[in-house]
């Protein structure tokens, strides 16, 4: 009987009308990732990385979807939505994030940054094969001092937009 109660609950729900999703407009008005309602439209002249890549197929299979520490995809693309004039519009909420919203991230990154997702990062840390020529002497007087950093992340950790109290 359980079983014939589920199957008719999953098959009204099947039946049931479809709510036509109305689009969002973006801007500076959308305070949370719950306003975002629709799929976003973007003011003429947008030209961020996320206007150009959020397809309607994008939108309509991630819309709803979390990373693995649950940063929603509506987080990810909440700040290029606020602000049209951002030149990317898109933030990782944790290193799942790249893979849980692929179809957006991938296009973006290879836009941005010329890596395909088929493409290997490759690393060599010997200092002695860099190819580093001296400063003229009227450029080294100028040099006051440098600063390197290097940012790094826990892998069981999300990134600083997905951290939360929890």
């Amino acid at each position: 009987m359980y079983n014939g109660v589920k199957a008719m609950i999953e098959r009204e729900k099947e039946l049931a009308p479809k709510v036509e999703e109305k689009p969002v407009q973006c801007g500076s008005h959308l305070k949370k990732p719950e306003d975002i309602t629709g799929f976003p439209q973007f003011p003429a002249g947008t030209s961020s990385l996320v206007c150009k890549y959020l397809t309607q197929d994008v939108w309509d299979k991630l819309k709803d979807s979390k990373d693995k520490h649950n940063f929603t995809f509506k987080q990810a693309i909440l700040s290029g939505c606020q602000n049209v004039d951002s030149g990317i519009g898109v933030y990782a909420g944790s290193h799942d994030t790249y893979y849980a919203f692929a179809p957006l991230m991938d296009k973006i990154i290879e836009d941005y940054h010329g890596h395909k997702p088929t493409d290997k990062h490759q690393s060599d840390m010997d200092y002695k094969k860099l190819s580093c020529p001296p400063f003229a002497d009227e450029d080294a007087k100028m040099i006051r001092s440098t600063r390197i950093r290097v940012g790094r992340n826990l892998a069981a950790f999300p990134l600083g937009p997905g951290i939360s109290k929890e």
